[in-house]
């Protein structure tokens, strides 16, 4: 039986899920040493480490509209982008969750080789670097959420990335845009088995030395 995402693309056009992941139990989600994994549409709980669980209808539709998000570094200042001939900007952000677990996403398909990576995309003219992030984590993962700290800028295939730390305020998992086919919540530990692309291994290290030096937790803004 054929599987589509629920959501088309953005031509409008439906979306076959070659490969459909599945989705985990609802204990995984309560366990901070466990992976747990949403599909499109799936059941979730609805709290997850004492916040609800519910799709943000509300987000912004339009550039201006992410430009003026609060959930911005607004008091904070970050150089800018270091462009690169022949490589695109592009954002995202690395969402810790309370119980010191990180969300990610897998491309749908398999899109660009990746089993699994860090919710980015290419910067929409007239978006801010913060902006996009917070939008590329509503449309790839289903959440929303608050930057809290730079992590840095990392050279990819096709782009010069920068990537957010952040932490979820909603939204739900299970509301995933058709990039994404799954959406996992996984102990930092995983990520170098999970994430199997060559331009994401500088960022987990990264990720791990900024964590290690606040006690490796997580628990914390960056």
């Amino acid at each position: 039986m054929s599987i589509y995402h629920p959501h088309q693309d953005e031509h409008g056009k439906p979306v076959l899920i070659k490969h459909p992941s599945t989705s985990s139990t609802a204990e995984t989600w309560q366990d901070a040493a466990t992976i747990a994994t949403a599909i499109p549409g799936g059941d979730l709980p609805s709290m997850i480490n004492g916040i609800p669980v519910s799709p943000w209808t509300e987000h912004p539709t339009t550039a201006e509209g992410w430009n003026a998000i609060t959930s911005q570094l607004l008091d904070q200042e970050a150089p800018p982008l270091k462009q690169t001939p022949g490589l695109k900007a592009s954002a995202g952000i690395i969402v810790l969750e309370g119980d010191g677990r990180v969300w990610i996403v897998a491309p749908t398909n398999g899109f660009g080789g990746y089993n699994w990576t860090f919710p980015k995309g290419t910067v929409t003219k007239g978006m801010t670097l913060q902006a996009t992030a917070i939008c590329e984590a509503m449309e790839e993962s289903g959440l929303q959420v608050r930057i809290t700290g730079l992590l840095g800028d990392f050279t990819r295939t096709t782009s010069v990335c920068r990537l957010y730390i952040g932490e979820r305020l909603g939204g739900s998992p299970a509301a995933m845009g058709w990039e994404s086919q799954a959406v996992g919540l996984v102990p930092l530990d995983t990520l170098p088995r999970l994430l199997n692309g060559t331009a994401d291994k500088p960022v987990i290290e990264a990720l791990r030395e900024r964590l290690g030096q606040r006690g490796g937790a997580g628990l914390s803004a960056p």
